[in-house]
């Protein structure tokens, strides 16, 4: 239909890529080789990372001092300050490839494949990008990548980029 608008129409499908995205030379490629060979409606640069483990709260507290400090609600976890530092270098790559790119940073619930594979699940992903170690042999038998994991448990299409020569 002339004049008509390219890409989806209202009502159909928008495809959804997710990029996960740790600043490693691997997951800088991935991005590049994502704005190269795809197109999407919609790109998510995912970065997961681990809240602080400030620990337990002992049974018995003796504040020699006087009533306990209290806690700073404004305090910034500074775990999630890199992880929103390193999503933002992502997210400047993705754009400047071309994709249509935002910023997501999600924390660690269980493992970093895991909530990769949430993440993809809750933005309905047409298909995950990430890159990879390559490791080989022995190593590759006692300590599986991030990658492997998200290919081997996850049900959605992957796309692993591998280390440059």
């Amino acid at each position: 239909m002339p004049g008509a608008p390219a890409g989806p129409q209202t009502g159909e499908q928008k495809t959804v890529i997710v990029i996960a995205f740790d600043g490693s030379p691997t997951a800088r490629r991935a991005v590049s080789y994502a704005g190269r060979f795809l197109t999407a409606d919609r790109a998510v640069v995912l970065t997961v990372w681990t809240p602080l483990d400030r620990g337990s709260e002992p049974a018995v507290t003796y504040d020699l001092d006087g009533p306990p400090d209290p806690v700073d609600d404004d305090e910034i976890d500074i775990a999630l300050a890199e992880a929103q530092r390193i999503n933002e270098g992502g997210l400047e790559l993705a754009l400047a490839e071309g994709l249509p790119a935002e910023p997501l940073c999600v924390a660690q619930t269980f493992t970093v494949w895991g909530t990769i594979i949430d993440a993809a699940d809750e933005l309905d992903a047409d298909l995950i990008v990430t890159g990879t170690r390559a490791t080989t042999g022995f190593r590759s038998l006692i300590q599986s990548s991030v990658a492997d994991h998200v290919l081997r448990r996850g049900h959605r299409p992957v796309l692993i980029v591998p280390p440059g020569p």
